[in-house]
């Protein structure tokens, strides 16, 4: 019987997709004129929505959708050649799902992040996939992961749910939705970063998982 519920960010916890969102971002840069952010930069961006991503690169609020919009086009031309699993993901995924519900609660849309799962075969282990648009507010609010619990069985308590992420806006958003949580150093924040929000870090999304089911 499984009596644990665990919830996945994608980009950085469970999937590599760092080129094509960096190559997306170009493409509605170059589209519109605008200057073209190091992949640096978009690197230590992702994990925050579009909307946030493109004032930091400096595009004025009125033309965000414009530049969303483009990006959009252009990643869902090739987000499935250019996004991979991480190490140790599946195997995360698989044993998780012995012992747990499992869900993704992203700030990718929902369309791009079910489509690219179903690729990498690991759609199926999932209840539920949180996208942008299934929400008003984004992590690091708890809309999403309280949308997330409404798909998965309600006599689970919540110290047994857990939100494991890369990025502090995981950990965030489980603390405001009271949930515990687990960062993971696979993907865009540092060990530093992350130190600043939780005690419980660890290398990647398995050793996360075999975590949680000694818990």
């Amino acid at each position: 019987m499984k009596d644990k519920i665990v919830l996945f960010d994608l980009d950085g916890t469970l999937i590599d997709s760092t080129q094509a969102v960096y190559e997306g971002i170009c493409k509605a840069c170059e589209s519109l004129n605008h200057p073209t952010p190091s992949y640096e930069k978009v690197s230590l961006q992702i994990g925050h929505t579009l909307e946030d991503m493109f004032k930091t690169f400096n595009v004025e609020s009125p033309k965000i959708p414009e530049f969303i919009a483009i990006y959009r086009e252009h990643y869902g031309k090739i987000c499935i050649p250019k996004t991979h699993l991480l190490n140790n993901a599946q195997q995360a995924i698989i044993e998780a799902h012995s012992f747990a519900h499992l869900g993704v609660v992203t700030t990718k849309t929902g369309k791009y992040s079910k489509i690219i799962l179903e690729h990498l075969k690991v759609l199926e282990y999932f209840t539920c996939v949180i996208g942008r648009e299934d929400v008003k507010e984004a992590k690091p609010s708890a809309e999403p992961i309280l949308l997330a619990l409404k798909s998965m069985p309600k006599d689970i308590t919540k110290d047994h749910i857990y939100m494991i992420g890369d990025t502090p806006l995981d950990i965030q958003a489980a603390n405001n939705a009271n949930i515990q949580s687990i960062g993971v150093l696979s993907g865009y924040a540092s060990l530093e970063l992350l130190q600043s929000y939780t005690n419980h870090i660890v290398k990647d999304s398995l050793e996360a998982v075999r975590k949680i089911q000694t818990l």
